[in-house]
């Protein structure tokens, strides 16, 4: 893992962006050492910079004092695409508008996100884990899909948060059973992309024996603020 820029910012949080091989990333640290780490994982088509993500990484680093980290996924941010991801991308674009079914384009690009991102997570992980101010336990939150495979082949996540409105492929609703870690699922009630009783049928498959489901009015992106201050509560309980 290499550092290649650090600033500190107004609110005394430390943000440094770094690169593991072809993996760029940034980690928030407050400076309260070792810090528990959360692992930030935005979903399809984000950025590691996307307002919300930082908004959220620094807030848990200031007022919570975690460590949070956040990577761009292959054929995402400032990482290449390849020409099947644009195909892919411009089909779903084309399908959507023409009001048709767009679940099979969506497990044309996102099985193989899952297969990718999952290794370059753990390697991350595995890179974090070596710096004397992160000590863990560790917690995920972010995207479903991608957070299934880690909770189920990770024993060092302790905890997960997902965020219901990105699509979840057939294989990951099947693993869901497999996830036992305490559990906290958003749903956003109006989310014209995310069908609403697949969300709930998944959030009853997850085989945690606590988890928590917090359902709120609005489209895809009206997650209320409080629920970041909720979030980072219930990691506090099973991270500190």
């Amino acid at each position: 893992m290499h550092f290649t820029s650090e600033q500190r910012l107004d609110d005394g949080v430390l943000e440094r962006e770094f690169t593991l091989g072809e993996i760029p990333g940034i980690l928030w640290t407050s400076g309260s050492a070792p810090a528990p780490l959360i692992l930030s994982g935005h979903n399809g088509g984000l950025h590691k910079r996307e307002p919300r993500l930082v908004a959220r990484a620094r807030h848990a680093a200031a007022q919570y004092g975690y460590a949070v980290a956040a990577i761009d996924h292959p054929g995402h941010g400032d990482r290449p695409r390849s020409a099947v991801d644009e195909r892919a991308r411009a089909d779903l674009r084309r399908a959507m508008a023409a009001g048709e079914p767009v679940d099979e384009i969506f497990e044309s690009f996102v099985v193989p996100l899952v297969e990718k991102a999952a290794p370059e997570w753990r390697a991350t992980l595995d890179a974090l884990l070596t710096l004397p101010e992160i000590g863990g336990p560790v917690g995920y939150a972010g995207m479903t899909a991608v957070g299934i495979r880690l909770a189920v082949l990770e024993p060092r996540i302790a905890a997960a948060g997902f965020f219901a409105g990105g699509y979840v492929p057939r294989a990951q609703r099947e693993e869901a059973r497999q996830v036992t870690v305490p559990l906290l699922f958003l749903l956003q009630w109006d989310d014209a992309g995310n069908p609403r009783q697949r969300a709930l049928d998944l959030f009853d498959a997850f085989g945690s024996k606590e988890k928590t489901l917090h359902a709120n009015l609005g489209g895809h992106a009206g997650t209320p603020w409080f629920e970041a201050d909720d979030g980072n509560r219930f990691f506090a309980r099973h991270l500190k």
